[in-house]
């Protein structure tokens, strides 16, 4: 009897001690101390923001966007080259020998545009220009430079040639170094390209010839040919520049703004060196002689300017514009063009013809 219940008792024990044995505390993560919360740590992370993911006709991007490209943190990461826009060599740059963004290769502004007219060079010409910096259709150029218009006319040139992703520093290399990102010294060399992808032209709409714009003056209501220069060039007060001599504008042409003179862009750029939005842009243009509906060829003296509220109007989906890239520049050098000078809107204008104008109106 004691023998048996001697027996029962150990058994229940032995159970007793197999139901202890299976009762486990949570086991804590191998990287996570005993009794460490990190609720917050989960939550932040999961929060924590990332840079956008950009349409490819969106143009004007942050320092930020940039940098998350270089880190191989985008699409566009893949396939992309920078490039610093200036006149000249990268020596003749103020900026790239003393620093530049990383990976960055200078691009002469002049391998797009060249005389007698400081038109856009030859579809070969451009063509060729891009394969030697390894530039297609598909590669992702980001371009940046000290002159908010040249940077501006590179990137026009590329859109017109059939690049299909554009970008632009906005605020060029200081808005770069006031984000905190460093810059390197090193120069760097392109690796060029044998192929573009398509034939150059891809969009010839978006250019316009002086023929072209004159008869459109002429013969279609709904076009306007808007002077982004000065108001002192565009009344032919001076003609802006050291080697024109004549000052006026084509007849016809209406005023878009721009800035005191060829150099400075304040009505489409920020005090920062930003470029101005396309809602910015809208007040500008309120009160002037053509609006959104009107077809819209824009130009300057010889494109650089006239680059910038096309890039604005290109990158919010707009088509209803091109450049007349001749400029004032080309169309003074033809006798016969009609020309007004003068304030259509005060009344105070005179229609005359290139020839008919003095030759002492360059500026000094």
């Amino acid at each position: 009897m004691k023998k048996r219940f001697f027996v029962l008792l150990l058994v229940g024990m032995l159970v007793l001690a197999t139901l202890s044995g299976c009762k486990q505390e949570p086991k804590q993560p191998e990287d996570t101390l005993a009794g460490e919360d990190t609720t917050n740590e989960n939550i932040e992370e999961a929060d924590a923001p990332k840079v956008e993911v950009l349409d490819v006709k969106k143009v004007f991007v942050s320092p930020q966007w940039v940098k998350s490209v270089i880190d191989g943190e985008q699409e566009e990461s893949k396939n992309y080259v920078i490039l610093e826009a200036s006149w000249g060599t990268a020596n003749d740059s103020p900026d790239y020998n003393t620093g530049h963004l990383p990976g960055a290769i200078h691009v002469d502004i002049a391998s797009i545009e060249g005389e007698p007219y400081w038109n856009l060079k030859s579809p070969e010409e451009v063509e060729q220009a891009m394969l030697e910096l390894g530039i297609t259709k598909d590669t992702v150029v980001i371009l940046y430079g000290s002159d908010v218009s040249g940077t501006a006319r590179v990137a026009y040139a590329y859109i017109w040639a059939g690049v299909n992703n554009v970008k632009v520093l906005d605020g060029s290399l200081d808005a770069w170094t006031k984000a905190g990102y460093e810059l390197e010294t090193t120069a760097n060399a392109a690796i060029p390209a044998t192929e573009f992808g398509a034939k150059v032209p891809v969009n010839p709409q978006f250019w316009l010839s002086v023929e072209d714009a004159e008869k459109k003056l002429k013969d279609d209501a709904n076009f306007r040919l808007v002077s982004i220069r000065s108001y002192k060039e565009f009344i032919g007060e001076t003609s802006g520049y050291s080697y024109i001599e004549k000052a006026g504008e084509p007849k016809g042409a209406v005023w878009g703004k721009a800035g005191s003179d060829p150099y400075h862009m304040e009505d489409y750029t920020h005090e920062d060196g930003t470029y101005i939005n396309m809602d910015e842009m809208k007040e500008l243009w309120k009160g002037l002689n053509f609006t959104l509906d009107n077809e819209l060829s824009f130009y300057c003296g010889t494109g650089w300017r006239a680059s910038i509220p096309f890039l604005i109007m290109y990158e919010n989906g707009y088509t209803n514009m091109s450049m007349y890239d001749g400029g004032w520049y080309q169309w003074q050098m033809n006798d016969n063009l009609p020309v007004q000078v003068g304030d259509p809107d005060t009344g105070e204008v005179v229609d005359t013809t290139v020839g008919d104008l003095p030759n002492d109106k360059a500026a000094k």
